[in-house]
């Protein structure tokens, strides 16, 4: 049973003055299972955060049915969009803290919006500081924590009153690299120990890679790309999830940097690496005889499997260098690029 179900939906909203509607989302179909991580990604004007306003409840579809945890949300009342969002938390990328309350006020504050006791609100309150890592700075304001902690007091507040999804919205994109990985770190942990769905809004191939089992590729409002992360990046079926992967694995040579690689002899090898082949290619080229020496690419982690793009700069006589690129061809994309200045026999001699 999908915890989230976008059924044909499109969003449109009132143009300037005389102007046509402008649309949001359009024929998006899109299922979340519950007890995923799911990354949503694309650039500015994806239509990512009126996605997001449709799940909370904040927007209605202008067209098609959009089912939150049991809750049609077109139709919904005021009160049932009011009980559907007690069981969201969000996450923002600007915190979105209260300046005049301490750690433990912000925590605190959804657990009286809810009606919790107040004899309870405290231990729940330490617990949930000491979850995310800051039991030491609950009588601290926000203005004296650093970026990190804040998020943390977010996340602690998100979690607060038991939700069964969580929202984060663009929250890293306002960290640096390491407090960013400790982030999502965390959310890891409370997905894998509290069960909680995750959705998460980005334009950061690196949060969706190294966070999230199923990924939602959006351009121009629609879904252009979706599913595990890793097929989903191995084989792209878009443009843009091209573009994504290529940003992260710089993908093959060209113009400039081949025309440079191309000056140091040999012959140059394309080779995409997954999770099939990581270990292979340096053993067919030994088993060829063939020297061989990385000189461009990248290799990065999704889910814990290698994917990436790694050209080779080759030694050895043609036939070997043929033969090394022939063996590979018959596990994963091996081109060979154009002969440099020294090819073949003459490079090896």
């Amino acid at each position: 049973m999908s915890i989230i179900t976008f059924d044909h939906v499109s969003k449109a909203f009132p143009g300037t003055r005389k102007g046509a509607p402008v649309a949001a989302l359009d024929d998006v179909d899109l299922e979340i299972q519950p007890g995923s991580i799911v990354g949503v990604i694309g650039y500015s004007g994806a239509g990512k955060s009126t996605l997001v306003r449709l799940i909370n409840g904040l927007e209605k579809p202008s067209s098609g049915a959009v089912t939150v945890l049991g809750t049609d949300v077109g139709t919904a009342s005021a009160n049932e969009l009011r009980s559907l969002r007690g069981r969201i938390g969000m996450i923002f990328q600007q915190f979105n803290l209260f300046t005049s309350r301490t750690v433990r006020g912000n925590v605190a504050y959804p657990l009286k919006v809810a009606g919790w006791k107040k004899a309870d609100i405290g231990p729940r309150v330490t617990e949930l500081l000491d979850f995310v890592g800051i039991g030491d700075k609950a009588d601290r304001y926000p203005r004296a924590l650093s970026g990190g902690q804040k998020q943390r007091v977010g996340i602690a507040r998100a979690i607060a009153a038991n939700p069964e999804l969580l929202l984060a919205d663009e929250a890293t994109s306002a960290l640096d690299p390491q407090t960013t990985g400790e982030v999502l770190a965390l959310l890891k942990e409370i997905n894998r120990r509290l069960g909680i769905t995750i959705v998460v809004i980005t334009h950061q191939i690196s949060v969706v890679h190294e966070l999230c089992d199923q990924v939602v590729v959006m351009d121009g409002g629609r879904v252009v790309d979706s599913g595990d992360t890793y097929r989903v990046f191995a084989h792209p079926r878009a443009v843009l999830t091209e573009r994504f992967v290529a940003a992260v694995t710089q993908g093959v040579p060209t113009g400039d940097t081949l025309a440079a690689l191309r000056t140091g002899g040999g012959r140059l090898i394309s080779v995409d690496v997954n999770e099939f082949t990581s270990e292979d290619i340096a053993a067919v080229f030994e088993e060829h005889g063939v020297r061989h020496t990385v000189v461009f690419g990248g290799v990065t982690d999704i889910q814990g499997r290698q994917l990436g793009t790694l050209t080779y700069r080759l030694q050895a006589d043609a036939a070997a260098v043929e033969a090394a690129a022939s063996e590979l061809a018959t596990r994963t994309r091996a081109e060979l690029l154009a002969d440099t200045a020294k090819t073949g026999t003459e490079a090896a001699s």
